[in-house]
This record gives C-alpha cells, sequence and structure tokens, in this order.
C-alpha cells in the first residue's frame, strides 16, 4: 500500500506538474487555458493533470464541454507538515527540499565509493 505522501512527493517531482499549481494558485482553469504555455501536447498536460488529480492536489470537474482544473488548498498540509519536521524549510519551500535531496543523494554516493 502506497504512503499518501509518496503519492504527493511523485506528484511534485515533475517540473511540468509544479508550474501547473502555481498556476492554479491564482484560479481555476479550463483544461486548455492550463495547456496553452506548455509546449507539450494536450493529452500530455492531460496526464499530469491526472497524475495530480490521483495524488488530491487539484480536483476536475466537467462544466458544459469544458473540463475545469481546481487547486484543492489543503492537499499539501501533510508534505508541509512532514518537511517542517526537519526545521531546514519553509512550509512548502519544494525548491530548496529538491536541492538537499540532490545533495544528500550525492554525498551518499561518495561515501559508498569503493576504490578499484
Amino acid at each position: 500500500m502506497t504512503h499518501p505522501l509518496d503519492t504527493t512527493f511523485a506528484a511534485l517531482a515533475d517540473p511540468t506538474r509544479r508550474m501547473i499549481l502555481s498556476m492554479l494558485l491564482e484560479d481555476d482553469m479550463a483544461v486548455t487555458d492550463v495547456a496553452a504555455p506548455f509546449s507539450t501536447s494536450l493529452a500530455a498536460i492531460s496526464k499530469h493533470l491526472q497524475v495530480l488529480a490521483d495524488a488530491g492536489l487539484i480536483s476536475q470537474e466537467k462544466r458544459g464541454r469544458v473540463k475545469w482544473c481546481k487547486l484543492e488548498p489543503d492537499a499539501l498540509r501533510a508534505a508541509s507538515v512532514w518537511m517542517q519536521g526537519f526545521g531546514q524549510f519553509e512550509p512548502v519551500d519544494l525548491d530548496a527540499f529538491e536541492r538537499f535531496l540532490a545533495s544528500d543523494l550525492a554525498n551518499d554516493l561518495d561515501d559508498t565509493d569503493v576504490p578499484a
């Protein structure tokens, strides 16, 4: 069984999905409006939106013939609380968290190098 934080962080791992979340901070958006600034296909953006919806970060609603996306404001609460436990991060400073993980991984790899 997958922990909900795993799903949240997997969804946040992609820069396109993080940008979509930033766009939805402003207001609800139609799927076509979400896709407009990206050079990828509408189908690819729809897949990103589905990942975000599966993680509970957004909700989608059909209004007439248009599918709308809405940011779920409390969806990042558990991730934010988890990160605050480290005391090194702002509540939702995910870019700093990503840099920390990359640095920590690089250090772990350096520690496990075995001379040939």
